[in-house]
């Protein structure tokens, strides 16, 4: 690990209010008693940040201290960072515990992911406690759970480390260095094509930044992207009433279609089926709270029939083709998501007896700011050549 990855993973606080302060104030005098500290504590704060970078931040001079691009570049995620921990009592020690320890849920889980010692961690968390007055964490047996404060400081400090992360990506990136990381959310009809397309063409143009897929269903996703864990969620879009806190991007509209094996009852006939006639089949379908399964029971009335009961409640592909191919079950899905399959005549589709169009876009965190690489990539999520196998 290079000593920017390290302090990423491990802030200096006091160190990145030195340096806000000096850009906001020019000067090492005046930066000096806004934070507390002496002039030769803030210049050697200043250099070794420098340091880790790799970079000038400050042009000095008679007239003080001047902020580089890469400082101006750096200085607003730092800013935001530093509200986030709401704290100058909080120390990079204490911050890196408490994540480590809210994440794993034990002590005993953090220590294996840091390499601290139980004792290590808990002394760090209990100081974390004091500093912040707030109680953060509850003993359950060999578990952790956060207490309301903690569930809040935890989210907090995961998002000033997303926006430190982003900014000296912004400064690497400055500098001319390939590297860099996103980490994308992916559910599952964004896996199927339209994401393996817009990667392979940001690799292909960005080939040292590394890219980090989760899988998972929505439920599964949302959080981590609260916390700051991962950048963008991609996949079937919801209620805009009931998110508040994220921002929804339509970007394209899906139209799934009927899926049966080959050979089925109702592949004889290339048009629609009526409603009736699906109800004569057993039904494999993702869960309720899915915008599928929604679309799919909309359906089902539109075409004039009661949706019937889900023979099997299911939302892994892989598991669906399975048994679409060895029985005459049904299932609504999105062509590209059964591509192989499809091509391959194992499985067969049909348009359903009413148009299902549902949006898929991404979801982002209210206020957030891409970096010049995260943006690139949204760039070819949004690409009209990746997206002409949807629309």
């Amino acid at each position: 690990m290079n000593a920017l990855s390290a302090y990423e993973r491990q802030p200096n606080v006091r160190h990145l209010a030195a340096f806000v302060a000096t850009v906001r104030h020019g000067s090492v005098t005046r930066a000096s008693r806004a934070v507390n500290l002496t002039q030769p504590a803030l210049t050697q704060a200043i250099a070794r940040l420098e340091t880790d970078l790799g970079c000038t931040l400050f042009e000095r001079g008679a007239g003080g201290m001047t902020p580089t691009e890469p400082a101006q570049l750096l200085a607003p995620r730092v800013e935001a960072a530093l509200e986030l921990i709401g704290s100058p009592r909080v120390t990079g020690t204490q911050l890196r515990a408490f994540l480590a320890v809210a994440r794993a849920g034990s002590y005993a889980g953090a220590s294996k992911v840091t390499g601290l010692t139980s004792a290590s961690l808990h002394r760090a968390v209990a100081d974390l406690s004091v500093a912040l007055r707030q109680a953060l964490v509850e003993r359950r047996g060999r578990s952790v759970l956060l207490t309301p404060a903690g569930e809040r400081r935890a989210r907090a400090f995961g998002l000033a480390i997303a926006e430190l992360r982003a900014g000296f990506a912004e400064v690497s990136g400055w500098m001319g260095r390939i590297g860099g990381r996103i980490v994308v959310g992916a559910m599952p009809l964004s896996r199927a094509k339209w994401l393996p397309d817009a990667l392979l063409r940001f690799t292909a143009i960005h080939p040292g930044v590394a890219v980090s897929v989760v899988e998972g269903s929505y439920g599964e996703l949302v959080g981590p992207l609260r916390d700051g864990e991962i950048d963008l969620v991609l996949g079937a879009l919801r209620d805009p009433s009931l998110i508040t806190d994220l921002v929804q991007e339509r970007i394209f509209d899906d139209r799934p279609v009927l899926m049966m094996r080959a050979g089925h009852p109702l592949a004889a006939d290339g048009r629609a089926p009526d409603g009736f006639a699906l109800l004569d089949y057993p039904w494999i379908m993702p869960s309720r709270d899915t915008p599928l399964r929604i679309y799919w029971e909309n359906m089902m009335r539109s075409a004039g029939a009661e949706p019937p009961p889900v023979h099997i409640e299911c939302g892994s592909v892989l598991t669906v083709r399975q048994l679409l191919l060895g029985s005459d079950a049904l299932t609504m899905l999105s062509a590209p998501q059964m591509a192989v399959e499809l091509e391959a005549g194992l499985i067969v589709y049909r348009p359903p007896p009413e148009p299902v169009v549902r949006p898929i876009g991404m979801l982002t965190r209210v206020g957030w700011r891409p970096t010049e690489l995260q943006a690139d990539f949204i760039a070819e999520l949004k690409n009209p050549a990746g997206l002409m196998n949807f629309v």
